[in-house]
């Protein structure tokens, strides 16, 4: 099929969109996550904790998709500041368990408007941004399961 598109511009490739995109909005978060004194990637964690708390480590790094090696970084500045605390499993003192503090747990309120204001920074509504996300989500399991990463 012919087309007259040059298919290796920069502004054609969508890894290119994809990583603008996720720097510029991540960027956004940074001073709605500086007053708790978090980055973008504990605040993920929170994210999960608060969703679920009491969780493995290795689970853990799974639900945020980070490798165990990144996380657990991230999980010893959450411990410095209060937020979290990591005991041995019961069943197997090589694994982790992570849980949060009650500093943790009181974050959580001081975090709710983070998403309405970046709702209101990117001047979009709740359908829109979940039209997206949704997208995104669509695209990165057609991803994984090419890969057979799923």
């Amino acid at each position: 099929m012919a087309t007259d598109r040059d298919l290796l511009r920069l502004d054609e490739q969508v890894c290119f969109a994809l990583a603008v995109a996720s720097r510029t909005v991540i960027g956004m978060y940074g001073p709605h996550l500086a007053p708790l004194g978090i980055t973008h990637p504990q605040y993920l964690v929170m994210l999960a904790l608060w969703e679920q708390d009491e969780r493995r480590q290795g689970e853990l790094a799974r639900t945020v998709r980070l490798e165990p090696a990144t996380l657990s970084p991230l999980i010893t500045r959450l411990e410095k500041a209060g937020y979290v605390s990591r005991r041995p499993a019961p069943e197997d003192v090589r694994s982790r368990i992570v849980h949060l503090t009650d500093a943790g747990r009181a974050l959580r309120a001081r975090a709710e408007g983070i998403p309405a204001a970046i709702l209101a920074d990117l001047q979009m509504n709740i359908d829109e941004l979940a039209a997206l996300r949704d997208t995104l989500n669509a695209l990165t399991e057609r991803v994984e399961q090419r890969s057979g990463q799923s």
